[in-house]
Parts: C-alpha cells; sequence; structure tokens
C-alpha cells in the first residue's frame, strides 16, 4: 500500500503564494517611482517661487549685512576703544583739556565724538557743556539706530513682497482652473506651489531680521549708557571757572559784539524752478 504524501493544503498555499508574487510584481514599480522621486533643491524653489523670489533675494542679502555690520558697529571694542578711554582720563587728570580735544577730533569713535563737544564748550560753562554732549549723545545714537531700522523696514516689507507672490499664483491657479479644470494637475500644482513658496520665503526673512533689530535696539542702548557714563565720569568735578573765557579747540564761533551801525541784511532770493 502506497503512502500519499500530498497535503490537502497545497492548492491553498500555491494561490497565497501566487497572489504574493503578483503583488509584489504590482508594488515594484510603485516603489521604484517612489526611488525616484526627485527633492527640490534651493535653486528649484527659487524658480517656482517666481518673480517675487529676486526682491526676497536681495532683501535677505540686505538683512545679513546690516546684522553683521550692526552688530560689530555696537560692539564695546567700537563705540569704547580701551586705548581711547585710557587716554582720554590721563589727559583730563592732568588738566589737558587742549590735548583731550585734539586727541577726540583725531580719533574716531563714539566716545571721542562726544567728548571733543563737550570739552570744545566746556568755557561757556556747566549748561552749554551738558547740553552739547547730550545733543552729540543723540546723534551717535540716531546714527547707530538709522542703520539697524533698516532691519525692521525687511521684516515689515518682507511678508508684503511674499504675499504679492501668493496673490499672484493665486491669479495662476484660478486661471488654470477655469481654462483647464482639473484635468490638468501639474499646472494647478504649479500655481499652489509658488503660492507657498512665496509666502515661506517672505516670512523666512522677515522672522530673523525682526529677531536681529530688537537684539541691536537692546545693544544700543546699553552701549549709548556705558558711553554716558565714561563721559559723565570724565567731567565730573570739570573747573568750569577755570576755562571760563578761554578757548579750547579749533571750533568756529560765529557770534560777535553786535553792530548797531551795520546794515540790514539783503533777502534771500528764491530758488527757481
Amino acid at each position: 500500500m502506497k503512502t500519499n504524501l500530498r497535503s490537502p493544503f497545497s492548492p491553498a498555499l500555491a494561490l497565497v503564494l501566487l497572489t504574493a508574487l503578483a503583488g509584489a510584481q504590482e508594488a515594484a514599480p510603485a516603489a521604484a517611482a517612489a526611488a525616484t522621486v526627485h527633492k527640490k533643491t534651493l535653486m528649484d524653489l527659487f524658480i517656482e517661487g517666481g518673480w517675487v523670489m529676486y526682491p526676497i533675494a536681495i532683501a535677505s542679502v540686505a538683512m545679513i549685512w546690516f546684522i553683521v555690520q550692526g552688530f560689530i558697529n555696537t560692539s564695546r571694542k567700537r563705540l569704547l576703544p580701551l586705548e581711547h578711554v585710557t587716554q582720554l582720563r590721563e589727559l583730563f587728570k592732568a588738566g589737558n583739556y587742549v590735548g583731550a580735544y585734539a586727541f577726540a577730533k583725531s580719533n574716531a569713535s563714539p566716545v571721542c565724538d562726544v567728548v571733543r563737544a563737550g570739552v570744545a564748550l566746556a568755557p561757556d560753562g556747566k549748561n552749554m557743556t551738558e547740553e552739547a554732549i547730550i545733543s552729540e549723545v543723540t546723534r551717535v545714537q540716531g546714527d547707530l539706530m538709522g542703520s539697524a531700522s533698516y532691519l525692521s523696514v525687511i521684516g515689515v516689507c518682507t511678508p508684503m513682497i511674499g504675499l504679492t507672490g501668493t496673490v499672484t499664483g493665486m491669479m495662476t491657479a484660478f486661471e488654470t482652473l477655469s481654462s483647464s479644470g482639473v484635468g490638468d494637475p501639474s499646472k494647478l500644482s504649479g500655481a499652489i506651489g509658488e503660492v507657498l513658496v512665496a509666502t515661506a520665503s517672505g516670512l523666512f526673512i522677515a522672522i530673523p531680521a525682526f529677531i536681529a533689530y530688537y537684539l541691536l535696539r537692546n545693544r544700543i542702548s546699553n552701549g549709548i549708557h556705558d558711553v554716558q557714563e565714561v563721559v559723565g565720569g570724565l567731567f565730573r568735578g570739570f573747573p568750569y571757572q577755570d576755562v571760563a573765557g578761554r578757548r579750547i579747540g579749533d571750533e568756529e564761533i560765529y557770534a560777535a559784539k553786535p553792530d548797531w551801525n551795520a546794515a540790514p541784511a539783503a533777502p534771500a532770493e528764491a530758488p527757481q524752478a
């Protein structure tokens, strides 16, 4: 008697194997297609974003420039160079105010500019000296804030530029829908891609620009406070009575004694258009 070695489950097992093989064959092209999906590069995104990417790129370069320059110009080494502060203190201790004026005028730094303005008007009294110091500090602060304020302008304008790209991209998307409907999804996805890239690019530039602006503003405030503290220490106990009526520096004085017999000046002619 022969033994039957065929299992009753062989047909079912064969069917399962054939089904799995067919599924694997169908999944292979899909997997190959997924593996060959092209990842977009930065240049691809730049082109996809449309024309608004050009002003946004210019704004990004300007933002980096203003950030780097702002942090360099507001460093303590630029505002209060150690060699300048040390030399000015030595000259003030020696009472050499003419030398202090000459040193401050020949060395470019905010602390030297403020000291020069104060020493030049010291013969006119304490009030005039303090007004000159405050005026020069305000000018220095205005120059520093003027450069930093461009970051705020960039932070405001770049989202608006991105929004403009969003509007133009949506117009293109609706034109595609009105002309070909949803039959050509590639055109519709391209228009939508322009919308998203333009908006994201504007925000990508605006956010760091605003952060850098507020950081620089606080940095400028602290730096100006340090300059005022150093200059205030130099002029503490200044002998105004000993320099009254003398001339320190080469600042031109325009006011003279009144000449009551002088003829009145002729009126200035209006500029012609």
